[in-house]
């Protein structure tokens, strides 16, 4: 009689959620959070249609599907914070940097919208199905 107190498929069960807890650790600690003085500045908001191609989104000329937007040092919004407003389910007021986005806040400070790192310097938020808000840093 043998006195194992794991058997073998205990121990591949074992072995599989250890595996799935460090991997999930090292994806996490791969996502660095910049400091907000990175995303600090003037961005551009530009909604369009997710089918639109990047020259027709250049060539929009309707001041509503376009605007700046200044992420204050502070994390508040500054000027363009209107026109951002008029796409989101309400007024926005601050943001925040995410280890893969930038979140912007309303007024009970609590995510309203989250922007999508895409590359540097671009991000999106999906809005529905069709909607896409693309903020795109605006060189100084």
């Amino acid at each position: 009689m043998r006195g194992y107190v794991f058997t073998d498929t205990t121990m591949a069960w074992l072995m599989a959620v250890t595996l799935m807890m460090s991997g999930a650790t090292s994806m996490a600690s791969s996502l660095r959070l910049e400091e907000p003085s990175v995303f600090a500045g003037r961005w551009q908001a530009t909604l369009t249609g997710h089918n639109d191609t990047h020259e027709a989104r250049t060539l929009q000329d309707k001041p509503s599907n376009t605007c700046l937007v200044d992420l204050a040092p502070n994390q508040t919004l500054g000027a363009g914070a209107e026109c951002l407003g008029a796409w989101l389910s309400e007024a926005p007021i601050g943001w925040f940097p995410e280890p893969d986005g930038i979140a912007i806040t309303g007024k009970e400070g609590s995510r309203i919208a989250f922007f999508s790192r895409q590359r540097e310097g671009l991000y999106t938020s999906r809005l529905s199905p069709h909607l896409l808000i693309l903020l795109e840093r605006v060189e100084h």
